[in-house]
């Protein structure tokens, strides 16, 4: 059984409240121990030694919204190309969104993602299912059936459910499996022709805006279903002052609300799409600098959960076009940790807050393996110099997609090292 030691490490493991010099000890696919303590069980004969030299080691990031071309659009991404981009960004464990053709509503969509997975990723995929089949908002999926082939979570990807009656079916059904359901919020006729965020810049770019009422409309009627229904409700992306304000007063009544933000909506603003440049075409919008502080702050204090990348690859196609004609999404994987740090480097959010949303609170919410160092947890972990300075180029960038919205952009804190289940999947 192979055994490595970390030595010299700042061990960062958010689960257990853990910010220390110490030692790693992996052993096979597990964690033998992490601490300050862990250097005195000494080093195991024929360990394979790795002097950290005070860099970090962390739970590897799980990310809960990722968009993969397969099947159906593997020109945009595969699950083995975004397992590769994963692993060089440090995340070891990726949820898997629904938008596939076809849909992931059934079993074998469920198996065979997981198969795929299995045969040709670097990291953990877990499968999200479709609510409603097709992805069209009516019928309802089996969500017990898809549960127990793998599914980890139920979700419309970048669809909404605008029928209130069928939002609190699957919210019962849901809540009566044992399943999350995460929802997107955009009311479409309120969205209409819209590209960006509605104000001042988008009338001053003569393009049409988004109301930040699209989002916190289907967001507010999602918030009283889950009350009424007791089931578990992710706001999967929320991206408004107002969105989070909502979500804070659920909790404050009791709802079983969580909510996940993308880190472009923490690290960037409207001001960012500047000359119609169509890599800042996302769902949900850019928002207004007030907006992201607001987030900024519902980070800190919990309000918002987790962070995702919100990984959503598209081709040339589809992004060099005018930017109303464009589609929306951006990249991501490769970015996450290093754009989240920004948070950190600026004393906006401290480390330890911020890694956990990226780490033990979707494992926790998920119920996935990970995200901590504990003994005992997988070996899914990673070593980052959270001071090295780098350049994002396209050059670089291992997505089969180049349509970062960091393209260009100067980053602080890198990743050295990805391991997954004890076998080092990236090393830079």
């Amino acid at each position: 059984m192979t055994v490595t030691v970390f030595e010299n490490a700042r061990i960062i493991d958010p689960a257990r409240g853990l910010d220390e010099n110490g030692t790693v000890i992996v052993e096979g696919s597990i964690i033998r121990a992490a601490g300050a303590d862990a250097k005195n069980q000494g080093v195991p004969e024929g360990a394979n030694v790795i002097n950290c030299a005070g860099k970090a080691v962390l739970p590897g990031l799980i990310d809960a919204r990722v968009f993969v071309g397969e099947p159906g659009a593997e020109h945009r991404e595969t699950i083995a190309s975004a397992s590769n981009a994963a692993a060089a960004g440090g995340v070891t464990s990726i949820i898997m969104m629904p938008d596939t053709t076809p849909v992931i509503d059934d079993v074998a969509l469920v198996e065979f993602v997981l198969r795929s997975a299995r045969e040709t990723a670097l990291v953990n995929v877990f499968p999200a299912a479709a609510v409603t089949k097709g992805l069209a908002g009516t019928e309802l999926s089996e969500f017990g059936l898809l549960r127990e082939a793998g599914a980890v979570a139920l979700t419309e990807g970048r669809n909404t459910i605008a029928s209130a009656l069928v939002m609190r079916r699957a919210l019962t059904y849901a809540s009566d499996m044992g399943m999350i359901l995460a929802h997107s919020t955009q009311d479409p006729d309120l969205v209409s022709s819209g590209v960006m965020n509605e104000g001042l810049l988008a009338s001053w770019l003569g393009l049409p805006g988004i109301p930040r009422e699209a989002e916190t409309i289907p967001l507010t009627r999602d918030l009283m279903l889950a009350a009424l229904t007791g089931a578990r409700y992710h706001a999967a992306e929320i991206s408004t002052a107002m969105s989070a304000s909502a979500v804070s007063q659920a909790k404050d009544r009791g709802t079983k609300v969580t909510a996940g933000t993308s880190i472009n909506n923490l690290c960037l603003n409207e001001n960012d799409v500047g000359e119609y440049r169509t890599f800042f075409r996302l769902s949900p919008p850019l928002r207004g600098e007030d907006d992201r502080m607001a987030l900024v702050e519902a980070l800190r204090n919990g309000t918002v959960d987790i962070i995702h990348s919100s990984h959503d690859p598209q081709d040339v196609d589809t992004k060099r076009l005018p930017f109303s004609e464009a589609e929306a999404g951006a990249i991501g994987l490769e970015t996450l940790l290093a754009a989240a740090l920004r948070l950190y480097h600026s004393d906006q959010v401290p480390l330890l807050r911020l890694v956990e949303a990226m780490t033990s609170a979707p494992a926790r919410l998920f119920g996935l393996p990970g995200g901590t160092l504990a003994p005992g947890a997988p070996a899914d972990l990673i070593v980052v110099d959270l001071d090295a300075p780098w350049l994002v180029r396209e050059a670089d960038i291992r997505s089969l997609s180049k349509n970062t919205a960091f393209e260009g952009a100067r980053m602080q804190g890198r990743v050295l090292q990805t391991m997954v289940a004890g076998r080092t999947v990236f090393s830079a």
